[in-house]
């Protein structure tokens, strides 16, 4: 029996919007937090936003995407001609 393939509509886009922004202000607040604290100095704070957070996201954009219906294999692929 084939399985049925739906795509993602506009509802799934929001939610994957509204997840990016949360994703940002969650990781920025938890790293200003940090900072205020002091438990991450200037310079530490300045490599996790430069290095780790753009790492952070991309992980946090997978996570969504694939909770969201966004994900594709191998039988979505399709042969390109000329």
């Amino acid at each position: 029996m084939p399985t049925v393939k739906r795509t993602p509509g506009p509802a799934a886009r929001s939610a994957f919007r509204l997840g990016m922004v949360a994703a940002v202000v969650g990781g920025l607040s938890v790293l200003a937090v940090l900072y205020l604290h002091g438990a991450l100095t200037a310079t530490t704070s300045l490599y996790v936003l430069l290095a780790l957070f753009p790492v952070y996201l991309v992980i946090a954009a997978s996570v969504l995407s694939v909770w969201l219906g966004y994900d594709k294999d191998a039988t979505d692929l399709r042969p390109v001609y000329r």
